[in-house]
This record gives structure tokens, sequence and C-alpha cells, in this order.
């Protein structure tokens, strides 16, 4: 069976899958049950009528804390007047990294923004029919700390801290920046481009070295961060509150191809992209994330090709999930993204009372203790979609074909002038070389005239000859073109086997693909 290595074998340095961006959140659950939020309000001597003034004085220790974060790694607190995201042109993580670069920063806290945007939270609200005060949770606006930082382990990261309550705590961290840290302990050389690795040395083993991440104890780490950030954590546990509750909100998990040079991947990416829109059906899509298409189906299977920075990705979509094939540099990147796990399925034991453990395949949930099988998704959803891909015909080498026709070329100490393979008098003069009824004999330069001319009755002598001596230069240029060969002692041409491949191929994309083309955009 045909795989995208073995079809491209020459061409690629290796593979890697490893997780790309990841947000993980942390939720005081136990403030979410019905009048949860009051009994920790009592445990805490705060009557309601004097809700207001705790979480704002909360909210100021809490402040206070994030300042005295910021003095210690001498640092600022910088507030954000506006949102700031890269559709909107620059977004924090790119001022963060600028301002990494500018002050040399290789280790530690970068910076602190400060930003005020929705969220969650409890508000104290008079209930008129029972005449009381009662806390409900709402919809509101609050200053939103990020912390951005460069951490030993993990590399550039952030920590988004609610300032009010729930506290509610966002952890993102990127598994390529982990992966650099690692191959730079190990002496493990390598060329980096953004988030990506062009090249790697000893790739299976830097293979075998993402199991780590994958399988450490993300509870632990995850609750390291926010103890750093939180001063509330310990009080919350002494009030019976407990800690946050991990989970895996969004995961990118990447296979990267590695190609030895760029244009290779160049003159490949066109047609994967072409074929990923046209010839993956929803079926396909669904099967490369693992599910199959039934009547009880019930959803969209989207997909759509955009323009990006770099250049163009075909994007699928099912139910929040995606799978997407686009190019960074001298990469071809498969990328699934999972928001909505509960799509798929984690292998469960189920304890039974009276009998014995059965172990079930159950809709798989948000915790972080279904990284692996996040990761398992992720990595086979990858490999289905590359090994569809092998499917793919290389049109590279046409195109580069293609490119040279349309540059004047010297033959025999001559230049000649460039072909305009697409105009319409080339594409009859092609249409002519190539039909049936010239390959015996050869196409003469009258079969020619009559062809882009019609007959030639009633034609002055001069114009005649205007006619016949345009043709001559013309076949005169497919011949320097390499395009066609003059028959020894006679006045006949024939198209060359790299003629016939070319011009056959300029007349069934002008019939056929451009008119198909055209269609779909109108």
């Amino acid at each position: 069976m045909k795989t995208f290595l073995s079809v491209h074998h020459d061409d690629i340095l290796g593979q890697i899958t490893m997780f790309d961006r990841m947000i993980f959140r942390g939720h005081l659950l136990s403030f979410f049950p019905k009048n949860a939020f009051l009994r920790f309000l009592l445990s805490q001597k705060v009557l309601l009528k004097n809700f207001g003034w705790y979480v704002q004085s909360m909210t100021k220790i809490l402040k206070d804390h994030v300042q005295q974060i910021a003095q210690k790694a001498g640092r600022e607190v910088i507030y954000l007047k506006s949102a700031m995201t890269a559709a909107r042109g620059k977004s924090k993580e790119d001022l963060a990294g600028e301002i990494a670069r500018r002050d040399g920063i290789s280790e530690g806290l970068i910076c602190v923004f400060s930003t005020v945007e929705n969220c969650m939270s409890f508000e104290v609200r008079g209930n008129r029919q029972a005449q009381k005060l009662e806390v409900v949770r709402a919809a509101r606006k609050c200053l939103h700390y990020y912390f951005y930082l460069i951490d030993r382990e993990f590399g550039f990261m952030h920590i988004r801290l609610q300032s009010w309550f729930p506290f509610q705590i966002q952890v993102y961290i990127n598994g390529r920046e982990w992966m650099a840290r690692q191959m730079d302990a190990k002496g493990i050389d390598y060329q980096r481009y953004d988030n990506s690795f062009l090249e790697v040395q000893r790739v299976a083993e830097v293979q075998r070295m993402c199991q780590r991440f994958i399988q450490r104890k993300w509870a632990r780490v995850l609750d390291a961060f926010a103890r750093q950030v939180n001063p509330f954590l310990p009080l919350l546990r002494k009030a019976g509150f407990g800690s946050y509750w991990w989970v895996l909100d969004q995961a990118e998990i990447a296979t990267d191809v590695m190609f030895r040079k760029r244009p290779t991947l160049t003159s490949l990416l066109p047609e994967i992209l072409k074929y990923a829109v046209t010839m993956f059906s929803s079926d396909d899509v669904l099967r490369f994330l693992g599910k199959k298409l039934h009547g009880n189906f019930k959803g969209q299977v989207t997909t759509d090709m955009k323009r990006r920075p770099e250049g163009y990705q075909v994007k699928h979509r099912v139910k929040g999930n995606s799978i997407k094939v686009y190019d960074k540099w001298s990469v071809l990147r498969i990328e699934t993204t999972i928001t909505q796990p509960r799509e798929f399925k984690v292998l469960r034991v189920i304890r039974r009372p009276r009998k014995k453990p059965i172990r079930q395949w159950r809709p798989m949930g948000k915790g972080v203790g279904n990284m692996v099988r996040y990761f398992q998704v992720g990595s086979q959803a990858n490999s289905r979609y590359l090994e569809a891909l092998a499917q793919v015909q290389q049109r590279g080498k046409a195109v580069k074909e293609l490119d040279g026709l349309c540059q004047p070329v010297t033959k025999d100490g001559k230049r000649y002038a460039k072909l305009q393979p697409l105009s319409r008098t080339e594409r009859e003069v092609f249409r002519e070389i190539v039909s049936t009824d010239h390959v015996i004999h050869g196409v003469r330069n009258r079969d020619v005239r009559e062809a882009l001319y019609g007959s030639s009755e009633g034609v002055s002598e001069e114009e005649a000859l205007r006619r016949c001596a345009r043709v001559s230069r013309i076949l005169r240029k497919l011949w320097a073109h390499g395009l066609v060969f003059r028959v020894r002692n006679a006045n006949l041409y024939r198209a060359t086997l790299r003629g016939y491949r070319i011009m056959s191929s300029v007349l069934a994309f002008h019939h056929e693909e451009f008119a198909e083309g055209y269609a779909k955009a109108s």
C-alpha cells in the first residue's frame, strides 16, 4: 500500500506528531452548586448586604498581589484599553514577544497585561417575591490579568486570571515550545521556524520524548502555576472549597512532515489543497475523525479554503472539532483541533455494586486525565488524512514546464520570443499539431494556416504571404521551445513527446479545468 511518506520518501526528512497550542482552564467547581457561594460567604462571616464591599476588597488584594509579582521580577503591569487580537492586527502574544526580545528576557516573567473582558461571576440581587437578598450567577465584565512568561520547562506561555469570583484561570502552553527546550537540553540539533521545526536530528528519539509530555501529572503542573498567581487558594481549601478542576478546553495535535526543500513542497501544495477541497466528501471527513456517517447524525460537515499570511489552508469542521492542512515554509502540517471531546470515546472502567468492574467506551470529557486519549484521537486522525493525500498526483513539473514556455529562449545562438499558451492563436496551433489527422505524416504550414484563418480563397497574394510568414515564425518558436521537430527533407513538423504532453495538457486545462473553475466561481 502506498503511503504519503513512501510516495515522497526522497523529498522528506521525517515526520513528528505533537501537541501544538493547548488551552487549559481551571474551574472552582465547589462554587457552582446552588447556594454554594452563599455558604462560602457565611464561612467568611460575610453578610449578603456586605457582598459588594467584600468582593471589591478581595479584588484589591489580588491586584496588590499581581503588582508584587511584577515588582519582584522587575517587570511592569500594562493596562490595555481595548482588546488586542490577531484579527485586529496585533495580539497580546505578539506584544509580549516584542517586549521579551526588546529586554532580552530568556526566562521568567515578561510582563502582565490587565484588561476588562466578559466573564461569569456572582451577584447579590433582591428577590421581591421572597423579600430577601440572594446570590445568582450572571454575566458581567471584570478585570483579567495575563501573565506572560518564559518558563524553564514549557518556554513561552501565559496564564490568564479573572479578578472576581470564582477566579477562573486559563493556562496556555505550546507543545512545540516544550520540544525545543527538551532538544536543547539533550543536545539535539534542529532548525526552527515559528512554532514548527524544519529539520530535526534523531527524529525517532524526539517522537519518543514527546510521550513524556503527554503522560505528565497535569493536575499537579497546573496547580503549581495557579498557586503562583492566585493568593486565595489556601483560603478556599481551608473553607472546604478545594482547588481547581482542570480541563483541556482546546487542544491542537499537529503532524509535521518536514520536506528537504521548500520548492518541492510549494510545487506539490496546490494539488494537495485542490484534492482536499474537491475530493474529500463528508463521509471522508467523518472517517478521518474516527466517525461514520449514519442516519442519526445531526450536524454539519463543512470544508473551506482560506488564505493565511504564509499561504493557503483547507479546513474541515465537524461539530466544533476540525482537521486542516497547510504549509509552514518547508513543513506540510496536518492539524486536528479538539474543542468538543464528547464527540469521541474513551475506554473507561465502570464500577458496579456487587459486580465485577467492566470496561466500556464512553464519551470523552475535557478532564486533563484524558490527555493520552486526546493525543491518540488527534494523531490517528492526522495519519488517516495524510494517507489519503498519498493519492495526490504531483503536477509541479508540469507547472514548471508551462512557466518555461512563457520565457524567451535562445537556440543555436538565436533568441526566440516566449509563447502564450492560453492565447487563442497558439491554442489553435496546438490543437492542429496534436490532431490525429497529422499523427502519421506531420503538420504543414498550410494546415496551420487553414486552422487559424480558414480557406485562402479570395485572399490577396500579399496577405497570403503575410499569413505564411507568421505561421512559419510560430512553428520556429515551437521548435525552439522543444515542442516540435522538423521532419528531415520535408516541410513537415511533428510534436515531440514533451510537446505532445504539454500541448495536450494546455488544451485539457482550457476546456475542462478553466471552465469548471469559472462555473464554481460564478
